[in-house]
This record gives C-alpha cells, sequence and structure tokens, in this order.
C-alpha cells in the first residue's frame, strides 16, 4: 500500500511559516469567493489524509483514489455551507463517509470490500458450521452485515471496519480517526455488542450467554 500512495500523492506545497490554522483560515475565505488556486491549495495539503482515510474505509485503492475526488468535488460545490465549527480535515471526512455509504450500499458478488464483509461475517459467528459454505451463503451473510453495519452511528461503524474488517491496530486506527487507542477499542467493543446483538435478533446467531454479555 505504501508504495501505492507514494505515486497517488500529488506534490506538496513548501512549509509556510505563517500559523496553519490561521493561513487555513485564509484560504477558505479566498476559496469561499471563487478563488480556484486557493482551493487547489487546500486540495493539495488534505489530499493524502482523505485518501488514506478512505483506503482504509474501503480496502481498495482505486475506489478510494475515485471517491477522493468525489469527496473534493462535494466539498468545492459546499463550501460556503462550511461553516468552521469543525476542522475542515473532520469535514472532509464527514463528506467522504457519506460517499463511502453509499458504495457499501452498492457493492456487489466480487466486490473487494464485500469480501472482507463475509469474513468479517465468518468471524462474528454468522452462520457458521464445520461443513464448507457455498457461494450464495457467504454472499447473503455479506449482505446482511452489510444492512447491519448500516444501523450503526458512524463512529461505531468506522472503528469497526478499521479494526476487524481492516485488521488494524488500535493506536493505527486511532491515528486515523483522530482519537486515543482507549476510545477506538471503546466504539469497536460497542460495535461488535451491536451487530451481534442485531444479528441474534435476526436468527444468525443463537442467543447464547456471549451474544447476551455482549448485547448487555
Amino acid at each position: 500500500m505504501a508504495s501505492i500512495l507514494r505515486f497517488l500523492r500529488p506534490a506538496q506545497a513548501a512549509p509556510d511559516p505563517v500559523d496553519p490554522e490561521a493561513r487555513e483560515a485564509e484560504l477558505l475565505a479566498r476559496a469561499r469567493g471563487g478563488d480556484v488556486d486557493a482551493w487547489s491549495q487546500l486540495y493539495r495539503e488534505h489530499y493524502d489524509r482523505v485518501f488514506r482515510h478512505l483506503a482504509y474505509l474501503t480496502g481498495d485503492v482505486q475506489a478510494a483514489e475515485d471517491l477522493v475526488q468525489e469527496t473534493f468535488a462535494s466539498a468545492f460545490v459546499s463550501l460556503k455551507q462550511f461553516e468552521g465549527r469543525s476542522s475542515l480535515t473532520g469535514w472532509l471526512r464527514g463528506i467522504a463517509l457519506n460517499l463511502v455509504r453509499h458504495r457499501w450500499r452498492s457493492l456487489r458478488r466480487g466486490d473487494v470490500a464485500m469480501d472482507r464483509l463475509a469474513a468479517g461475517s465468518t468471524e462474528l459467528g454468522v452462520g457458521a458450521d464445520a461443513n464448507p459454505e457455498g457461494a450464495h451463503l457467504r454472499q447473503r451473510r455479506a449482505e446482511v452485515l452489510l444492512k447491519v453495519l448500516e444501523t450503526l452511528p458512524p463512529q461505531l461503524r468506522e472503528a469497526f471496519v478499521l479494526c476487524d474488517l481492516q485488521d488494524m491496530s488500535a493506536q493505527a486506527a486511532g491515528a486515523e480517526l483522530g482519537i486515543s487507542p482507549g476510545n477506538v477499542r471503546v466504539r469497536a467493543a460497542r460495535a461488535r455488542a451491536r451487530i451481534r446483538a442485531e444479528l441474534v435478533r435476526l436468527g444468525w446467531l443463537e442467543g447464547d450467554d456471549e451474544a447476551r454479555d455482549d448485547e448487555a
């Protein structure tokens, strides 16, 4: 992944001695006024973080490359609505997450992310048995898990995708999400508990003691 990212990164601007927050606010003000050069500068400076975030969420470099372009295009169109209550990075990640959510809803058989969902459903014990499962059952399990994932709050879903589907450590996921490793573990655990509870309700897991404990 690292070698691919190196080629996809846009050229970085030279360090600016001006205070970064003040400089970003000035660029945003210019961009809101229609200054394309100012927006291009913001694009170059935030591309890496947004692309990396999308790559982690989708597990697909090509998809992330497409989605990062959509993210910045959507952000530019709605830039005047950004009031600065959150960081620009956080706002861009929110737009990116919505685009990923749409991608999850349109997943089809054979997609890398769907394969990851199917693998994740196996690890959660969804429909697992001693016999090799057929492709249809594997696909169905992935679709069920996808629907359950969409019911989770974004912060829980992100933690689950990064830790359980992308196999990231709590430290790496925390750095990506801008929270502590402890918070990542809490969110991932809550996500797993809610997923298990919903899978029990849907009949894909038995309501055993472990599942009840997780739900509680």
